[in-house]
């Protein structure tokens, strides 16, 4: 990271992020070249010694380009950003942006047994509607690719408004 005094270290901050964010982007590579695709998720975030440690939880079809890049190489990369703001400036060049972003990659895995799939999709209803009552219908689990990605390294990085 270039500039360290917009890195994000402190645990509690980064599990802030992630409550905050939306939205994962993931890239990938296939056949085809490369490629990112934007995506919901959930998420366990733990800390064991004062490292934090990451598991997203995505979904989607078991078929097509992702699910096939997915399985041809579980290696991906992780970005995901929130609190946007515009920061103005006296002349053009000033300008910038204020937000608050997690960079990181990890491996991807399909999840397998009904028990996993659901633990995972309540993990990401329970990220992106809170509020939502959760079921699922077995013939539904059976089509739907539920996938965790075990982040093996990741940063938080911060561009904070200026001051009033």
């Amino acid at each position: 990271m270039r500039l360290y005094k917009r890195e994000i270290r402190d645990p509690e901050i980064l599990e802030e992020i992630l409550s905050q964010c939306q939205v994962v982007r993931i890239g990938l590579v296939d056949d085809q070249g490369m490629m990112i695709v934007p995506v919901n998720f959930g998420y366990d975030f733990t800390v064991s010694q004062g490292a934090p440690s990451l598991k997203l939880y995505i979904h989607g079809a078991l078929e097509g380009r992702k699910a096939r890049a997915f399985a041809r190489n579980p290696q991906v990369a992780v970005e995901m950003d929130c609190c946007h703001g515009l920061i103005s400036g006296d002349y053009t060049c000033s300008y910038s942006f204020s937000y608050r972003s997690i960079m990181g990659d990890g491996e991807i895995t399909l999840l397998k047994s009904e028990q996993d799939k659901i633990y995972g999709l309540r993990k990401i209803m329970e990220h992106i509607a809170p509020e939502a009552k959760i079921s699922f219908q077995p013939h539904m689990l059976e089509r739907t690719g539920v996938y965790c990605i075990q982040v093996h390294s990741f940063t938080g990085k911060e561009r904070r408004p200026k001051p009033l």
